[in-house]
């Protein structure tokens, strides 16, 4: 069974709370909505990035 709580983390009793279930990783899952400014971004992983770094490093090369 799981609940979702929505904290205030704009007031210090939000962000303690927040601080404090962060402290149980093992129960809890913390998960932070992206800033509106980059929530619509498309997402790399480490390998896709690190694939078309090559390619463009390559097409410099050449």
């Amino acid at each position: 069974m799981e609940a979702i709580a929505r904290i205030n983390l704009d007031t210090p009793t939000g962000r303690r709370i927040a601080r404090e279930l962060e402290r149980h990783p093992k129960t809890v899952k913390v998960e932070y909505p992206l800033p509106p400014e980059i929530a619509g971004q498309k997402w790399y992983t480490e390998e896709e990035f690190f694939a078309e770094f090559d390619r463009k490093i390559e097409e410099i090369c050449q």
